[in-house]
């Protein structure tokens, strides 16, 4: 039993020091415990993110993966989701991932008066301020589009990517991890669904893929804050290259 029980703490040690050693562990435990961002301005970051969540099964199962690579990303939620996920929404806010709005109801926003444009937003956002006691959203449209009135009412940065390998399209795991790697730079944004399984399976190796090529992961914010560049609400962003 005592052989048993001292196989179990060195299988634990061991985990605990790959999970301190994993490339983003440095961005995640700074975001997580001081709420600061990591000075890494010779470092290659790149942040991935996820719209169309939560869905349970899908996004807890990628929330376990980026866990255990030390991995923040940023999410896109969807707010008549919102419901009965609540408890894994607050373990994403907990875990330092960045949370953002992507509509009530995955509605376009462009020429929406301002009525429609509040049902999509703005109560996403006060579903989101309620269950976690801040209101730092960002915003990502549906289908990437904008205007002015887009701009003018977003009240956050708008958020948008670089990268998209339409994850959605053939669900090809294989093809959009290729995809995205091979398209990956330094200040990237890289666009996934975290309602699919074959999403979360490509995200998890584009994770291993590009750590072992030097990348670290981290949220928008962090992104754009380790490069020095101001995020500003009504502003649209597609990445933060150097």
């Amino acid at each position: 039993m005592k052989r048993h029980i001292g196989r179990r703490c060195a299988i634990l040690v061991l985990a605990l020091l790959l999970a301190v050693l994993s490339p983003s562990a440095l961005l995640y435990r700074d975001a997580v415990h001081t709420d600061a961002v990591v000075d890494l301005p010779e470092q290659k970051l790149i942040a991935l993110t996820f719209d169309d969540g939560p869905r349970r099964s899908t996004t807890t199962r990628l929330l376990d993966g980026l866990a255990e690579r030390g991995v923040t990303a940023t999410f896109f939620l969807i707010g008549c989701q919102i419901a009965d996920n609540e408890d894994v929404i607050r373990r994403m806010d907990r875990e330092g991932h960045q949370i953002g709005i992507h509509t009530f109801d995955h509605m376009q926003l462009t020429e929406l008066n301002q009525a429609d444009f509040d049902a999509q937003v703005e109560t996403t956002r006060t579903l989101l301020k309620d269950l976690l006691g801040h209101n730092d959203f960002l915003l990502r449209p549906p289908f990437g589009k904008w205007d002015e009135g887009v701009r003018t009412r977003a009240n956050c940065p708008i958020i948008l990517w670089s990268i998209d390998p339409e994850d959605w399209d053939d669900k090809n795991t294989a093809r959009v991890v290729e995809q995205v790697v091979s398209q990956a730079q330094d200040g990237s944004i890289i666009l996934l669904h975290d309602i699919y399984p074959e999403s979360v399976d490509a995200a998890l190796q584009i994770v291993d893929r590009l750590h072992a090529e030097g990348y670290y992961f981290c949220t928008i914010d962090q992104l754009f804050a380790a490069r020095g560049l101001s995020l500003k609400a009504g502003q649209v962003y597609w990445n933060a290259y150097p």
